[in-house]
C-alpha cells in the first residue's frame, strides 16, 4: 500500500490518495473496508463510505506510483486505465529521464443547466450573495462525475467560504451533484484560475486538490464560449491553499471539430509505503 500526493512536488501537500496495486483479490466489500480505515478515496475509486465512478488526483497518484515505483515509466509513455465511466488515457511527461509530470485525458465534458438561486447557494456555501461572479452562469459540469461549478469574484471571497456543510449535502443531493466546485479568475501570477471544492454528499468536506472537478471546469469553460472554442487554451489552476494543502493542476484544452479534449496534468510524491496486514 502507497500513500501518493497528488499535484504537487512537496511530500504532505497536494491530495493525497492511498494506492493498493495488484488488489485483484480483493472484494468490494474489502476494498470499501480499506477506504473506511484510511478515511481516503482510490481505482476502483473508494471514499470512506461509498464507491464512486472517477477521482481525478488518484488517478493521477496512481499512473505516477506505476509509472516510478513500478518502472512503467520505462516501458511505455502512455497507461489506459478502465474504470466505471470508460477509458482514461495517461501519459508520463519526461524531462532529462526524470518523470516530470503525468497527464490524463478527460472523458467527453458535459455540461447542463440548473435553475436554483444564486443567493441560495451563496448562503450555503458561506459567502455573500455579492461575492457571486454573475458574469458567468452557475452550472452542472461533468467528465464523468457532475460538479456544481459556482464562479466567485475573488479569492479572498473563496477563501473566506465557510460552508454550511449539512445543508449542502442535501443540495447536492437533490441535484444529483458530488461537489459544490468554487472558481474565479481573480488569482496572482501564480495561477490562471484558483479553485475550492466541497463535496460533503460523498462524505468528504473539502477536496484539497481536485483533477476531476478542474477537467469539468475547464469543459464549462469552452462549452459556455467563456473560452474562445476554436483555440487551443493552456493554462494553470491553483487549489487547496486555503486548507494548508496547496497544489497545482496544469490544464490542456484542445479543440476537435467543435468537441473540446480536456488533459489535467501534474507531478506527485509517493509519501508513505506500508503494508495491509489480515489474520
Amino acid at each position: 500500500m502507497f500513500y501518493v500526493d497528488a499535484f504537487t512536488t512537496e511530500t504532505f501537500g497536494g491530495n493525497p490518495a492511498a494506492v493498493i496495486p495488484e488488489a485483484e483479490n480483493l472484494t468490494g466489500g474489502e476494498m470499501q473496508k480499506i477506504a473506511n480505515e484510511l478515511n481516503h478515496s482510490r481505482i476502483r475509486y473508494f471514499t470512506p463510505t461509498v464507491e464512486i465512478d472517477f477521482c481525478g488526483h488518484a488517478t493521477l497518484g496512481t499512473a505516477w506510483l506505476m509509472a516510478t515505483i513500478y518502472n512503467w515509466m520505462d516501458k511505455k509513455d502512455k497507461i489506459i486505465f478502465e474504470f466505471n465511466i470508460g477509458l482514461i488515457s495517461v501519459k508520463c511527461i519526461k524531462e532529462n529521464k526524470q518523470l516530470k509530470t503525468v497527464s490524463m485525458t478527460q472523458i467527453r465534458p458535459q455540461v447542463s443547466d440548473i435553475e436554483i438561486d444564486p443567493q441560495v447557494v451563496a448562503d450555503l456555501i458561506g459567502i455573500r450573495s455579492t461575492d457571486i461572479d454573475v458574469r458567468y452562469p452557475i452550472r452542472i459540469g461533468s467528465t464523468g462525475v457532475s460538479h456544481l461549478l459556482v464562479p466567485v469574484k475573488t479569492r479572498q471571497a473563496i477563501d473566506a467560504a465557510e460552508p454550511k456543510l449539512h445543508e449542502l449535502k442535501k443540495m447536492n443531493q437533490e441535484y444529483n451533484t458530488s461537489p459544490t466546485h468554487l472558481f474565479t479568475f481573480n488569482t496572482t501570477s501564480e495561477f490562471d484560475i484558483y479553485t475550492r471544492d466541497f463535496c460533503p454528499s460523498i462524505d468528504i468536506n473539502e477536496d484539497p486538490v481536485t483533477g476531476a472537478a478542474n477537467g469539468a471546469l475547464a469543459g464549462y469553460l469552452f462549452l459556455e464560449n467563456i473560452l474562445l472554442n476554436k483555440e487551443k487554451h493552456q493554462f494553470i489552476i491553483g487549489q487547496g491553499h486555503a486548507i494548508n494543502k496547496p497544489g497545482i493542476l496544469y490544464v490542456t484544452i484542445t479543440p476537435d471539430n467543435g468537441v473540446p479534449i480536456i488533459e489535467v496534468a501534474g507531478s506527485a510524491v509517493v509519501s508513505m509505503a506500508g503494508e495491509i496486514i489480515s489474520k
